[in-house]
Formats: structure tokens, sequence, C-alpha cells
């Protein structure tokens, strides 16, 4: 027999989306947060449907590795995302982190609601005027979510699977 649930109870995941280079480190960043349910790492952005890890490495489908971040909005805030986000890579780099040069390493906020996007607005303005990258400007990009390709299993958890906390040299 079907439980119905109200409004209120229904809503208790929401997506988030980013894209921040290599998506293992950004997983690691996220997956141990009080209030996250869910990581999953992947790819979004591209133009090639289904997209495999050999693909969006040859920099010419589009995409950017994500992590798709399941969180419950009672007990954590899309801000506090938001922030771990922002602490964890160099956003005024484009399309590179470290030493991983490609559009599918670029600074991205995939975002899944209006509020979401005038959250993720309201989060880069702040950075820039905090001005704590000392001038640089912030190359990040706010677009809508499109489909999330979930990356092959071995990507998944894959720092924690090798009992590694990054992946930085």
């Amino acid at each position: 027999m079907p439980t119905h649930k109200s409004k209120k109870q229904a809503k208790t995941s929401e997506f988030a989306t980013f894209a921040a280079g290599c998506f293992w480190g950004v997983e690691e960043a996220f997956r141990q947060v009080p209030g996250v349910i869910e990581t999953s790492v992947g790819y979004m952005g591209g133009k090639m449907d289904n997209p495999t890890y050999k693909d969006v490495c040859t920099n010419t489908t589009g995409h950017a590795e994500v992590i798709q971040v399941t969180f419950d909005p009672n007990m954590i805030s899309y801000d506090y995302l938001l922030d771990i986000f922002w602490t964890n890579h160099n956003p005024t780099t484009k399309n590179r982190q470290g030493l991983d040069i490609g559009t599918q390493y670029r600074s991205a906020i995939f975002f899944h609601s209006k509020n979401q996007e005038k959250q993720a607005l309201a989060s880069k303005a702040a950075l820039e005027k905090s001005d704590v990258w000392h001038g640089k400007k912030i190359v990040t990009e706010i677009i809508p979510a499109s489909t999330f390709w979930k990356a092959e299993d071995y990507h998944q958890k894959y720092l924690m699977k090798r009992h590694l906390t990054s992946c930085h040299i």
C-alpha cells in the first residue's frame, strides 16, 4: 500500500553539480560532508551523448569532469556547498587545474534551479569583491545543468578506494 508524504517531507534531497578540475579530488572534498547523501563523478556540459573518460580526454566533447552531489537541504545549505567548491580549486585558471589542462578541467557551477543560479552568482560576486585572488579574474562558468553522464565505475570514489585524501602532487 503506497504511503503519501507531505510536500515538506517529500523534499529530502537536491542535486548540486560542480566542475573544478579532476573529479577525483573534487569528489573527496564533498564525500564526507554531513548532509551530503551521495556523490557521483561524471561528465556534463558537452555535446556528446554517453561520453566515456577516453572521449572526454580528447578535449573535443565539450564536457567537463563534474561531481554531482545529492544533499539534504534540511541538513546542509547550497551556500555551504558553494563555499566548499570555491575553497577547493583555483577559479581563476581557464580550462586548467594544476597540471591538468583542457576544457574538461574548467571551473563551472551547473545550477539545477533559479534559486541555485541566484546563490551561485551572489557567491561568485562576493568572492570577486573579497579580492582573495589578488585581482585575478574568476573565470568560473555558471550555467544550467544539462544531462549528467555518470563516469565509469572505476572513477567512483577513486581516492577513497585507494585510501588517499587528495590527488595533488
